[in-house]
């Protein structure tokens, strides 16, 4: 039987920032992670590079039930906080929109890094290992059945992270130790994933898998404007995977075809211009060719735009600037890059992460019911919720 101050289970951004801190402060930690490396999902980030953070991160960036939940964290470890650790270890990042930052040679090196720090800290990391059973025993302590071996910990860290994609080792294993020690979990489901098409919708576009154009995309009184991607299953790209966090089946989502431009008033200046002109040939300038071809065979009337009169072109314009898409549904965690809902943290501390239910016990990162934008501001949430619980256990 061996004894730690601190036991986490769960090797990724926030379990690797938790360790850190909490050996930091003297505390004997293990880190147990069931698959054969920590860090899996920091490496395959970012294209392989790691959006570690974002600049611009504020609260109003994630979704949870209990919206007030994240800002005690998020105030006390910032973005700043992170890139003045990376820069210590010399790791060479540059920025690539709305405040992303990326590592300019490889993920690979934020892991080194993270390890790095849980050897300085004198933090145990230990990987291929199962946990079997947990549980409490009457002083308190927590006992860990392990594929290793039993281990004690005054304090247990749940960062097991959500159910996005499985081929990765995600599994709910987090809910269930949640639910074991009587918190509640608030139903998941896959966030920043591709969307799918079905029937009419995907019939049009299947010919389009590659075409990529900017759109703003809104649902449910949320837009982004990004670019949105045609693939043979549906839509994807940045503006659907945002989106996707606040879509649901059967709700309406519309896209802006012509984001940044009045719709109307190009039409009606094309129609000065080049009266001769077809619509899908003026649309081609403005649009990809295939995809503005398509349109005009299934969505618009194609003629001379100087045939269309002043009601027929509101309606060109209304049709590209709220064009109404249906989504059968989602691709789901098999892609998708996080896991909407998770522990109910009306049920856990916000300046420390600790359960209000069972002292001693703390849950970070994805598990809970916190989710952020795509562009590194979970990654921030995973630095932010490991660090204060590194500083409370």
């Amino acid at each position: 039987m061996e004894h730690v101050d601190v036991a986490i289970v769960g090797g990724g951004a926030a379990g690797l920032m938790c360790a850190i801190r909490a050996g930091q402060r003297g505390k004997r930690v293990r880190v147990i992670e069931h698959a054969n490396r920590v860090g899996k999902k920091i490496l395959m980030s970012g294209g392989g590079r790691c959006n570690f953070t974002n600049t611009g991160t504020t609260p109003a960036n994630f979704l949870s039930a209990n919206p007030h939940f994240c800002k005690s964290a998020l105030a006390r470890y910032t973005p700043s906080h992170f890139i003045e650790l990376v820069d210590r270890h010399r790791i060479a990042w540059h920025e690539k929109e709305l405040g992303q930052l990326f590592c300019d040679d490889s993920s690979k090196q934020i892991v080194a890094m993270l390890l790095d720090e849980c050897a300085t800290a004198g933090v145990q990391v230990q990987t291929d290992c199962h946990i079997e059973r947990v549980q409490c025993d009457d002083s308190g302590a927590f006992r860990l059945n392990t594929s290793a071996g039993s281990i004690t910990a005054l304090a247990l860290v749940v960062a097991t992270g959500g159910l996005s994609i499985p081929s990765m080792g995600a599994s709910g294993f987090g809910y269930d130790l949640a639910r074991q020690f009587g918190h509640s979990v608030l139903p998941t489901r896959a966030g920043l994933v591709p969307l799918t098409l079905s029937g009419t919708h995907k019939e049009r576009f299947a010919e389009l898998s590659g075409v990529a154009l900017p759109v703003t995309a809104t649902c449910n009184g949320q837009s982004f404007s990004n670019f949105m991607l045609i693939t043979h299953r549906g839509i994807s790209g940045p503006a659907i995977l945002q989106i996707s966090s606040y879509w649901q089946p059967g709700d309406e989502l519309r896209l802006d075809l012509l984001p940044g431009h009045d719709a109307m008033q190009t039409l009606q200046a094309l129609q000065a211009e080049r009266p001769a002109a077809e619509l899908k040939t003026l649309l081609a300038e403005l649009l990809p060719k295939r995809f503005a071809q398509r349109l005009c065979e299934h969505w618009l009337h194609n003629k001379p735009i100087r045939q269309f009169n002043l009601p027929e072109l509101r309606q060109v314009a209304e049709r590209l600037q709220r064009f109404a898409l249906i989504a059968s549904g989602t691709e789901g965690y098999r892609t998708a890059e996080v896991t909407l809902g998770g522990v109910d943290s009306n049920e856990i501390s916000s300046s420390t992460m600790q359960s209000r239910k069972v002292p001693g016990l703390y849950f970070i990162g994805e598990v809970l019911d916190v989710t952020g934008w795509l562009g590194g501001y979970n990654f921030q949430w995973a630095w932010a919720s490991g660090h204060a619980a590194g500083e409370a256990v």
